[in-house]
């Protein structure tokens, strides 16, 4: 069969253009991933909750909502609110504790051919280190997400991800714990996100994510009080788009170690912009709530961008943003 992928006439006949199947797989931190779109922490449960409307086996990567050492019942409600362009959440990290995890969710997405990437969290250093230690040899794990922007008890609650001298002293505990690759999971609560995005490539980081949520809150004029049990919460969804592209875009300059984009992304053009600015996968979370499919219709809207523009892999995009 003659084939002619640009559409030119053989022998007299026009030759219809044959689609290619261009190349979406991504290296992150030694993590190989068959395409860049991952799940964000809180949003996609521990995978299962999305079994019966996404293909697992499809996902770059799932990252688990976070996980600590021990169960942690979180924040009363209410603990979820939209707002415009977004919406705001304080569910205070609750989850099922490490043991459970490893007994009851695990063993579900050890089933998919898709990276399992466990977001993990402490109140202390010495938790972080311990909740490390406990996943570090179980079976079917690929890395660590670590979320640093949790309080430190010991530290009058201090932010771990706003504090430099403790995102590094944190961020080398977990280093020190596991010989997997970690991902540091930075804040937008900072003056120059830069300067912590270093600090994590110093302490031994094989990767940084961002941005988290940024700090909002909405008040009931009616009764006169805040919407959220907790007054405060975390901003997600398309209204922090242009701040985290912005950031992803600063740090890609900045660090040499691979970042992942996450942040109001919504559809393939959010995606791709993403990786045009610099980073090499991206991780959905608000839109998970709007469309569970969200990271299917990405993934193919990806796949449909690079054929177009007869782009086979997907590598030659990442960060080639014209200044």
């Amino acid at each position: 069969m003659v084939k002619d992928v640009k559409g030119s006439r053989v022998m007299g006949q026009k030759v219809r253009k044959t689609k290619i199947t261009p190349d979406l797989s991504v290296n992150i931190a030694g993590i190989e991933m068959k395409n860049p779109v991952m799940t964000a922490s809180g949003t996609f449960g521990y995978g299962e909750e999305y079994a019966a409307y996404v293909d697992l086996n499809r996902l770059g990567a799932v990252v688990t909502k976070g996980l600590s050492a021990r169960p942690r019942k979180g924040n009363p409600p209410p603990r979820i609110y939209e707002t415009p362009s977004g919406m705001l959440n304080a569910i205070g990290l609750e989850n099922v504790g490490a043991e459970a995890f490893i007994k009851g969710k695990l063993p579900f997405l050890r089933k998919y051919d898709t990276k399992i990437i466990l977001n993990i969290f402490g109140n202390t250093i010495e938790e972080y280190a311990e909740v490390t230690e406990i996943f570090s040899n179980v079976e079917g794990v690929s890395g660590f997400e670590v979320n640093i922007s949790c309080p430190n008890v010991k530290e009058g609650g201090i932010n771990f991800g706003t504090d430099p001298k403790l995102t590094s002293e944190v961020l080398t505990a977990v280093r020190n714990a596991t010989s997997l690759p970690i991902i540091a999971k930075l804040s937008p609560n900072v003056t120059d996100i830069t300067t912590f995005a270093k600090i994590a490539e110093n302490s031994g980081c094989d990767a940084v994510s961002l941005i988290n949520t940024l700090i909002g809150m909405a008040v009931d004029i009616k009764n006169r009080r805040p919407v959220l049990a907790n007054i405060t919460g975390g901003l997600s969804g398309p209204a922090i788009k242009p701040v985290a592209l912005r950031m992803v875009w600063q740090v890609a300059m900045a660090v040499k170690i691979p970042v992942i984009g996450i942040g109001g992304i919504m559809t393939a053009v959010d995606a791709i912009e993403f990786l045009l600015a610099g980073a090499k996968a991206i991780q959905i979370g608000t839109a998970n709530f709007v469309n569970p499919s969200t990271t299917i219709d990405i993934i193919e809207g990806i796949e449909d961008y690079l054929n177009k523009n007869n782009i086979s892999d997907i590598n030659q995009i990442i960060g080639k943003l014209q200044i």
